[in-house]
């Protein structure tokens, strides 16, 4: 059942959980994905990262992905993640993605503020929602700036309030110590700053950078209004230790066993996450 990213908060709202958004950038991806929302019948968000573009393209895979949410048994949002560019907003909903994120976070506020407004325009024509990021996540978007002080990078909440106000978005992406990519040490996550941040936009609020974090961590972004929760890395990466295993373990001739085992591998991962984001 295909439906928009606010029908899926709204869900997420009712019932106090988390949820999941994972990247599908390949069919195994979207199969183990879909494949657990259904186990558990729960909703869940479908996305591909513009950054994924030289992976599979948007027009190859966008339109399987929109098939496969509408086959789906549970509502299923498709949605564009870390859109940079208008343009590529633009074609993912005249795809027919019912939900964009575009990504500002490395330009100036009133930058950010312009082009989410003008993405928040695009979407309104379509019937689509709308998620916007303030403040700068750790991993991609900090690349060449490792010695600046990460607490710098926060999102401020006053400026989140403001930012809310003055775009209109559905969902906003804020940065309290996550960081895209395969953690290097345990991250420590600012609860204070999110529940403040809760406190003063009204509006379901995003994790981005979800793998990796403790189930602690998880639990306590939901209580303090997170109600999306970005996760892809983890998952992936279990997709490669289990071709490793497999190759290691007896000659493959075929690469679909190999597609296969990866697929059983994400699968068994995206379930682990869910029950701890839906609280199952």
């Amino acid at each position: 059942m295909l439906v928009t990213l606010k029908e899926i908060l709204k869900i997420a709202e009712e019932k106090d959980y988390g949820v999941g958004a994972f990247n599908t950038p390949n069919l195994e991806c979207l199969t183990a994905v879909l494949q657990s929302a259904e186990k558990y019948k729960v909703p869940v968000i479908i996305a591909h990262a513009e950054l994924h573009e030289s992976v599979q393209p948007l027009s190859v895979i966008g339109p399987v992905m929109i098939q496969k949410a509408k086959e789906a048994k549970v509502p299923v949002c498709v949605h564009l993640d870390h859109g940079e560019h208008l343009d590529y907003l633009e074609q993912a909903l005249e795809l027919g993605f019912t939900s964009i994120m575009y990504d500002g976070s490395s330009l100036s506020y009133e930058e950010n503020v312009a082009n989410t407004k003008q993405a928040v325009a695009m979407a309104k024509k379509k019937s689509a929602s709308v998620e916007a990021e303030i403040g700068v996540l750790g991993g991609r978007e900090t690349a060449g700036t490792a010695s600046v002080d990460p607490e710098s990078m926060y999102t401020d909440p006053a400026l989140a309030e403001k930012f809310v106000k003055e775009t209109g978005i559905d969902a906003l992406a804020c940065s309290f110590g996550t960081a895209h990519g395969i953690y290097k040490t345990i991250p420590k996550l600012d609860f204070p700053r999110i529940a403040k941040i809760k406190e003063l936009v009204k509006i379901p609020l995003v994790m981005h950078g979800g793998s990796g974090c403790s189930e602690n961590d998880y639990i306590q972004a939901i209580s303090n209004g997170v109600r999306k929760i970005n996760y892809y890395s983890y998952m992936s990466r279990e997709g490669v230790f289990a071709v490793k295993d497999m190759l290691g373990k007896q000659e493959v001739t075929f690469f679909h066993d190999l597609a296969a085992a990866a697929q059983q591998a994400m699968q068994k991962d995206v379930e682990r996450a869910m029950k701890i984001f839906y609280g199952l």
